[in-house]
């Protein structure tokens, strides 16, 4: 199979990285995505970097045994904790969510104090602000959002308790004032009407599934890796954790329609 014709492989702790995989098939259309979602792990947002790290490159490995012609690692979480390594360990482009992201909010920003909500795991790797470290004149300030993810799966976008949840978070950024927040977690795009809601339009919200989409975009057109004319593309869905469970919770996230037929990959030993 030619460098082309092979699928692009997106990996995510769950379920959270169908937004970037809804993202990538909106913007690439003509292209086979092969999703691995290491549900029987997840969340990694609690868990320590170096399990982050042995789990996410396991999920890696196997993409990359299928043939894929880039790694997109759809994960706050685990882009903090194996980035470096997949670029050395794999010969296909490996492209994350976290730089992506802090680039367009450098670009948002005007009064130059960006926040991001994140995971725990995220927000002890200090990923963003690695990234926005050699940024003249931007601020940073991390608001982890750690019960953000149970709601979203439960399909709770909404309502009073998630409401007075999601003001506790956002506290800290008001009071820093700033101008541009990146959703630092896959599953916050789902939630991004609630917090433009309380935080107010004055805010521009950077959603890191859609700049990792964008990047993948402009990575494989440099690397002429598109497929120009249209065609029928494949989807597959994998996960190491329960399929209906998937099934089920994919469809709360994204519709029905697009998430099906999903396998599961290798059994994870408890």
């Amino acid at each position: 199979m030619s460098g082309i014709d092979r699928p692009i492989g997106i990996f995510d702790s769950g379920f959270g990285g169908l937004t970037v995989a809804r993202a990538v098939t909106d913007q690439l259309p003509n292209e086979d995505i092969i999703y691995l979602g290491d549900t029987a792990r997840a969340p990694y947002g609690p868990k320590s970097l170096p399990e982050v790290r042995e789990y996410a490159l396991e999920c890696l490995d196997h993409l990359v045994g299928l043939g894929v012609k880039a790694l997109v690692i759809a994960c706050n979480s685990a882009s903090s904790a194996v980035l470096r390594d997949a670029r050395e360990r794999y010969d296909v482009p490996v492209i994350d969510v976290i730089l992506p992201a802090a680039k367009r909010a450098v670009r948002a920003t005007r009064n130059g104090r960006v926040g991001v909500i994140c995971t725990v795991a995220t927000a002890n790797a200090l990923s963003y602000d690695d990234a926005l470290t050699a940024v003249p004149d931007v601020s940073l300030t991390t608001a982890p959002c750690p019960l953000f993810v149970e709601y979203v799966e439960r399909g709770i976008t909404g309502g009073p308790e998630l409401l007075d949840i999601t003001r506790q978070y956002v506290a800290p950024l008001q009071f820093a004032d700033v101008d541009t927040l990146i959703l630092g977690c896959t599953h916050y795009p789902l939630l991004a009407g609630l917090i433009s809601y309380v935080l107010g339009d004055r805010v521009t919200l950077v959603s890191s599934a859609d700049e990792c989409a964008r990047e993948t975009y402009q990575t494989l057109t440099d690397l002429d890796l598109v497929h120009d004319l249209p065609r029928t593309a494949s989807r597959q869905f994998l996960t190491t954790g329960d399929p209906a469970q998937f099934e089920g919770i994919g469809a709360r996230l994204m519709g029905g329609d697009f998430v099906a037929g999903v396998r599961q990959v290798f059994t994870i030993a408890r």
